[in-house]
């Protein structure tokens, strides 16, 4: 590593750059960094670039296109040396490749903060910045804090980081992030302020591992003892320790290992890097480990004063078995250190409930374990005196829908759907309005809707009997199954990729309009810059593609765009969608999704980003349609999102599974029992006998 103690990881005077620094999170923890310690000296986000971070007291964060940008943008005495990575988990090997490619002569640490980046791309990083001698901590990593300099990256501390973040001399170090910050709490009611703050993450790869910390540490000035929270997966732990032995580490450690509980259990601690996969990897192996290396049984609060006695010997640390027991432990370690405190003890931890109800049982209990209530602060005591007035607590939030429906009704006269006669509808003739209605919640709004909706339904119906859905319903037919069998098996074989695209279209069309003003979509004057969405969508998509590949890992391909059918010519065209198409055009119609998507296929061409202009498939028409009948109450919030994406796959799902009950009857009556099997000779074995 470059850095040669904590303090080079991150002090007083270092600027730092945020990427994508637009997003809710990055915005939110970069105005709070801003306010604290006025460190941050720019961001940059795709497509943003010229917009500013306002901040109170002149510490407005300038906000650039692409890094380069940035380091171009920036006088010498401005450019930063800390880089914090908020991009999302396809974009974290670009942005961080393009930190390394720009600011070789001035940015010497990376933090991470993404989480989920695959294993192979944050191998390659670390293998990266090696390389070119940069330093990388996380993936998953909350940031890191110096208390004694009252400067941090990432959002250890919260809103309010100087409250927990006290100087002093204890370097805390975990996998969890929000840990550092309640140990920060806990270790005032010990006397013990912080030195360091440091959020390791924990993705099953860690750039920065436990033993190269712990070497800062050890050099570190400020910091006299290291807090550990460690979570069970991977070998880190051991590293540490053996490198600690090998070096000869004279700071003491104090160590909780969380996670024992669930040994043997499916639960999941939330971490991605919490698997358990191997010998040392597991809760139990660790907390054997550490008190191995100590030389100690697991700490005692009752015996605090024996276990004083042998740290005078040992001085190596303690692990505790609970994380209110570091309070107790950490007083023991600094009696038998003959260390001062940094501080003066804060109150001690001990419960003080806001609301208790023990009713009738106060009297049976010994005084002593009747809880004190304690005044709830402002804004709670405000907030929990209006909602129980209101009601809290009597009336679940949820009420039981067993028997019960908001969808439908019978009243043993009249079946109804969302209040309307079910007779009434039958007698209108159109199962598609009565079908929009149960799935809308309301009447459409234009009749050209249900006639766009049949359309679509018309649509998904076949594309051949290749298809993996007919496929699906022709094997249950050949295995002598009932028509439901087949209906459920057609249903079975439609997923993410074969019909579902069009769930992703429709998450596509809410993330690019959802900030926009758009209330009609069927109007063509919307007022809406396509051309520019458009630019601003592929340009993103280009820069992720780019890098994915780059990396080598997949990346995800635009939904409903191009089809293995209708896809070998210059400019290409499903030819479903141009039946929906033909039909507004001749209407006079108009629908500005389809608009946008057609729009996308040709930008996607303009920025080679695509070598061919792909068609605009059925999934997309069927999620347009669909999109301009739910948007204006999805904008009137009648409808949910999760409502409104899953229309589009249940409408090709209806539409598929009637073309998979066609595709039975005709195997059914025309095809032979067994006909579905692939022959032996045409199978092949990817291994060998062992036998």
């Amino acid at each position: 590593m470059r850095a040669q103690s904590l303090e080079d990881l991150l002090k007083k005077g270092d600027r730092v750059a945020v990427s994508n620094i637009t997003g809710r999170e990055a915005s939110n923890v970069s105005y709070v960094s801003q306010m604290y310690c006025g460190n941050v000296v720019a961001g940059w986000s795709l497509g943003k670039g010229g917009q500013t971070i306002r901040v109170p007291a002149g510490n407005d964060i300038p906000v650039f296109g692409q890094f380069d940008e940035l380091i171009d943008g920036l006088p010498e005495d401005q450019k930063p040396n800390k880089v914090v990575v908020y991009s999302p988990p396809e974009a974290v090997y670009g942005d961080v490749k393009e930190v390394i490619e720009h600011g070789k002569d001035c940015v010497d640490t990376i933090f991470v903060i993404t989480e989920n980046v695959s294993v192979e791309v944050t191998a390659k990083l670390r293998r990266l910045c090696d390389l070119e001698k940069f330093d990388i901590l996380g993936c998953n990593t909350l940031g890191v804090i110096n208390a004694h300099d009252a400067v941090r990256v990432g959002a250890v501390g919260g809103d309010s980081p100087a409250e927990a973040f006290l100087p002093g001399s204890a370097c805390i170090i975990s996998n969890s992030g929000n840990m550092v910050n309640t140990i920060a709490s806990y270790l005032q009611s010990a006397g013990l302020g912080v030195s360091h703050g440091i959020s390791t993450g924990k993705d099953p790869l860690i750039l920065t591992p436990l033993k190269e910390l712990l070497a800062l540490a050890e050099k570190d000035p400020k910091t006299r003892l290291t807090v550990l929270y460690v979570e069970p997966g991977g070998v880190y732990e051991l590293e540490a320790i053996e490198r600690a032995r090998a070096e000869g580490f004279q700071k003491p450690l104090l160590v909780y290992v969380a996670g024992s509980f669930a040994e043997g259990t499916d639960i999941s601690l939330g971490h991605a890097g919490t698997v358990v996969d191997g010998l040392h990897t597991s809760a139990s192996a660790k907390m054997a480990l550490f008190d191995e290396y100590f030389g100690l049984p697991v700490f005692d609060p009752e015996n605090a004063k024996e276990f004083g006695s042998m740290l005078v010997e040992t001085r190596r640390g303690l692990r505790v078995n609970t994380l209110h027991d570091l309070v107790p432990a950490a007083a023991t370690l600094m009696s038998a250190m003959q260390w001062d405190s940094d501080m003066i003890p804060k109150s001690p931890l001990v419960l003080r409930p806001w609301l208790v109800g023990l009713g009738s049982f106060t009297k049976k209990l010994p005084s002593h374990l009747v809880p004190h209530v304690d005044t709830i602060i402002e804004p709670y005591a405000s907030l929990i005196k209006k909602y129980i007035h209101s009601g809290l607590g009597q009336i679940p939030t949820r009420q039981s829908m067993r028997h019960a429906s908001h969808a439908s009704s019978n009243d043993g006269v009249t079946p109804r759907i969302y209040g309307y006669s079910v007779m009434n509808l039958m007698r209108q003739g159109s199962f598609v309005e009565a079908m929009l209605l149960y799935w809308l919640g309301h009447p459409v709004r234009h009749p050209f809707e249900s006639h766009l909706v049949e359309m679509c339904l018309t649509a998904a119906l076949t594309n051949g009997p290749g298809t993996i859905s007919a496929q699906a319903a022709k094997l249950s037919a050949s295995a002598g199954n009932s028509p439901n069998t087949a209906i459920m098996a057609t249903l079975g074989a439609i997923g993410e990729i074969h019909g579902g695209n069009g769930k992703m279209a429709a998450k596509l069309l809410v993330d690019v309009f959802g900030n926009t003003e758009l209330t009609n979509p069927y109007d063509r004057n919307h007022g809406v810059e396509l051309d520019k969405l458009a630019t601003k969508f592929v340009s993103k998509f280009r820069k992720i593609k780019a890098a994915a590949k780059e990396a080598g890992i997949d990346y995800k391909k635009v939904p409903c765009l191009g089809h293995p059918v209708f896809n070998t010519e210059a400019v290409n065209y499903d030819p479903r969608e141009r039946v929906i198409h033909a039909y507004l055009e001749k209407n006079g119609f108009y629908n500005v999704f389809l608009d946008f998507y057609h729009k996308l296929a040709q930008e996607l061409l303009n920025q080679q980003a695509t070598n061919k202009i792909h068609a605009v498939n059925v999934d997309a028409a069927i999620t347009c349609v669909l999109m301009g009948i739910a948007w204006p109450s999805l904008v009137e919030k009648k409808i949910t999102v999760e409502r409104a994406l899953d229309l589009p796959f249940l409408a090709f799902a209806l539409g598929r599974a009637a073309g998979g009950a066609g595709e039975y009857l005709d195997h059914r009556e025309t095809g032979t029992t067994m006909d579905m099997r692939v022959p032996v000779s045409e199978c092949r074995t990817l291994g060998r006998a062992k036998d």
